[in-house]
């Protein structure tokens, strides 16, 4: 199945070329293909951004479900901004619609690193990422950020930013205790003489 994943990823990078980028007769192909990345686990923003350029101009056109998965693709390649593009991309009336409107919520725990509200919120409403295969896992990825913030001591405040540690402030000093015997301070001062010419 790959290398019919691979030949539609060179048939989409084609269609995007040009002015077909924006042909309303192209978008039940990107949809295809949006559909297929999130069976595959694959990702491709400019095909995704494409699509959503398309509803914008075509609005009769727009899918609710396909802006879904392009929406849970941009989740999974968080920290980027792909999901703040995206959501950029989509008018506010179909923003306020139900499942648009939820995945809009879990990227905004996320993107503020309230991840226990984020998995408890994404438990309740499962059905979301049913065919978004690979979407835990690389959520996981992100929230692995949570582990660095313990071990750094990086903090959060009240409104859910998180501070990170000043590494400078956290320099100990070392005392370097060197042994010197007295045979070899008498070699170097031997030697240095004789480096001197006074020898």
């Amino acid at each position: 199945m790959a290398s019919s994943f691979e030949q539609m990823r060179a048939n989409v990078a084609k269609l995007l070329r040009g002015i077909d980028r924006y042909n309303p007769e192209n978008l039940a192909t990107l949809e295809r293909y949006v559909e297929t990345q999130a069976k595959e686990n694959a990702y491709d923003l400019e095909a995704n951004l494409a699509v959503l350029k398309l509803y914008q101009f075509n609005p009769a056109y727009f899918q609710t479900t396909v802006t879904s998965q392009i929406l849970l693709k941009a989740l999974t390649n968080l920290p980027h901004t792909d999901f703040t593009l995206c959501k950029c991309m989509i008018d506010q009336t179909h923003q306020e619609e139900r499942p648009i409107r939820q995945i809009l919520y879990l990227g905004n725990l996320l993107e503020t690193c309230h991840f226990q509200s984020f998995w408890a919120s994404l438990e309740e409403n499962r059905e979301l990422i049913d065919g978004i295969t690979g979407f835990e896992d690389s959520v996981r990825k992100y929230t692995q950020v949570k582990v660095w913030m313990s071990k750094y001591g990086w903090t959060e405040n009240e409104d859910g930013q998180i501070f990170i540690f000043n590494q400078e402030e956290s320099i100990k000093p070392k005392n370097i205790v060197e042994k010197i015997d007295f045979e070899s301070t008498q070699t170097c001062n031997i030697m240095a003489a004789f480096h001197f010419g006074k020898m």
